[in-house]
């Protein structure tokens, strides 16, 4: 199904005309957009970058007023350049002028708004514009999305409203007026608010408030700081109890805030916000537990899906080339938790690979986020780059993140081969290296992978093992952990005595006795090999066959 087209008028009503403003758009065309891209100084010049597989909306990012002009002098009219350009200096006359030449809808960016944060509303509003909710609430209707919800409850309070995530960040916004605080100015823009105020809302119990009770709670105004009154209500996923009733859970999605403007806000403006929390939860619920249409194709592609994939197909409607080379990374939790593929680390993720590469894509599925990079077979460059997003993207995991990068495949129907690869390495590595590669993590890979294999095929199982295990459970000793030290450290008594922290002569013993319990002679190298191999495949299988490290109990 092919992505639907949205207006760049409701691109810019969600935006708010305090922080985007059109300068320029084609006269009587209407301006569709279905995609959008970072935009730096070397897409302007790099060959390929204009093409009609370029995105329809380029967000330019650190890119001066005399090199876009002079690029939107040279841009070609026949439909190889975007749609529409946003940049923060699009005040500059000759920008303007150059605009209007090349027939592109200019729009002016506020100089203190965050681009990733612009971005990620963006996406939303390409994402989720057909997101609907089916709530019977006349109040509202049963046809809105976040952005409207957020209208309507400003029209019905006569405030200013904005819909903020369980982390306080701004999900969307009514229109604002001259009577916008500074406070809500801040927060739109990306920006923290004051930390004084901060520091008052937890002194008055607000935070605490809307943890514990789904009551409207009243902000005071406070004049030192020039923050005007505000009513916030928590959003709370709706859940079903055994009887099937409807009720809201301990699940924190986020809060809707009120800011009065010139009018009081309305008598009934507690009502209109507990049924617009009720609203919210559902339309938030439903984004983030429902991928998009993008997200569905990327993982077909991948091949996560299985069945058959329609490669040209898939590739035509995510607008990517077919042909040259492609790369994938995979991003895991560290140890073995499970990774929370929430919506911000996979927006951050996708805003980040957008600034690397313009035509990368983003999923997740299960317990991680996989990175498509069309056209690219640098290994080195996506190795470099995968390292510093994984350090700062550390703080959104609590057990951290890690990465594996596949070897570059030649086309697009390899990019299921690909992922696998990254998964391969996933499953065989623990994460003391954060980003790697299957030629660098082979041994661990293949050994994990051997491991499994054994464990999994009962005739390739030695029952001289299970002998040691009854062994020390019937006596009480530690026959099997000798041995396995003895053969980490090849046949080494010192060594393995010192970090067993006994005299060698009590391995030495020990060691006999193991010959004796399994009818081995140890002396043997094939049979110190298959004794190795089978000690480390057991201990695998009963740990963590996915992640624990072989290497650590199986040396080459």
């Amino acid at each position: 199904m092919p992505i639907r087209e949205v207006r760049l008028d409701a691109v810019l009503r969600a935006l708010g005309g305090a922080f985007v403003e059109l300068v320029f758009a084609p006269s009587g065309d209407d301006v569709f957009v279905d995609s959008v891209v970072f935009a730096e100084v070397g897409d302007l010049t790099r060959p390929g970058t204009a093409d009609v597989e370029s995105s329809e909306l380029w967000l330019a990012v650190g890119i001066g007023a005399a090199e876009l002009a002079a690029w939107l002098n040279r841009v070609d009219q026949k439909g190889s350049a975007p749609r529409a350009v946003m940049s923060k200096e699009a005040s500059d006359t000759s920008v303007r002028a150059a605009a209007q030449r090349a027939g592109i809808a200019l729009m002016a960016v506020h100089p203190d708004a965050r681009w990733d944060r612009l971005f990620s509303t963006i996406r939303g509003v390409l994402d989720h514009s057909v997101s609907r909710q089916d709530s019977e609430d006349v109040v509202f209707g049963s046809d809105t999305d976040l952005f409207e919800l957020a209208q309507n409850v400003a029209s019905l309070t006569r405030g200013m409203v904005s819909i903020e995530d369980e982390r306080s960040h701004v999900m969307a916004y009514s229109a604002s007026g001259d009577a916008a605080d500074e406070l809500r100015r801040q927060s739109i823009l990306g920006r923290e608010g004051p930390r004084e105020y901060l520091r008052k809302l937890q002194e008055w119990g607000v935070f605490e408030s809307l943890r514990r009770s789904d009551d409207v709670v009243e902000v005071p105004a406070h004049e030192d700081l020039a923050i005007r009154r505000r009513l916030v209500v928590p959003i709370r996923r709706i859940s079903e109890n055994i009887k099937g009733e409807s009720g809201f859970s301990s699940d924190l999605l986020g809060t809707i805030w009120v800011q009065e403007g010139p009018l009081p806000i309305a008598g009934d403006a507690d009502r209109v916000l507990r049924g617009a929390a009720a609203i919210a939860a559902r339309l938030i619920s439903r984004i983030r537990d429902a991928p998009s249409n993008e997200a569905i194709q990327v993982q077909r592609l991948l091949g996560v899906l299985g069945g058959g994939v329609d490669v040209p197909s898939l590739a035509a409607s995510l607008s990517i080339p077919m042909s040259g080379p492609a790369m994938v990374i995979g991003v895991a939790s560290v140890g073995g938790s499970v990774l929370s593929a929430s919506g911000e680390l996979v927006s951050s993720l996708r805003l980040h690979a957008s600034a690397f590469h313009r035509e990368s894509l983003v999923s997740a599925f299960g317990a991680r986020i996989y990175v498509l990079f069309p056209r690219t077979q640098s290994v080195k460059s996506t190795v470099s780059w995968t390292r510093e997003v994984v350090a700062r993207l550390e703080k959104v995991s609590p057990s951290g993140l890690r990465a594996a990068v596949s070897s570059p495949v030649s086309t697009l129907t390899e990019v299921a081969r690909a992922r696998a690869e990254v998964d391969r390495v996933l499953d065989g590595t623990s994460g003391d290296v954060r980003v790697t590669t299957l030629a660098d993590s082979r041994t661990p890979v293949l050994l994990g992978e051997i491991m499994d294999a054994i464990a999994a095929d009962e005739q390739l199982h030695d029952p001289r093992i299970d002998a040691l295990d009854v062994y020390d459970r019937r006596n009480g000793s530690n026959m099997r952990e000798s041995v396995s030290v003895y053969l980490a450290h090849s046949g080494d008594v010192r060594r393995a005595s010192e970090q067993l922290r006994i005299h060698p002569n009590t391995l030495r013993y020990r060691i006999k006795r193991v010959e004796e319990i399994t009818d081995t002679d140890l002396s043997e190298p094939s049979t110190r090999l298959l004794m190795e191999i089978q000690l480390a495949a057991s201990a695998r299988a009963v740990s963590s066959p996915n992640l624990s490290d072989p290497s650590s109990t199986l040396r080459e």
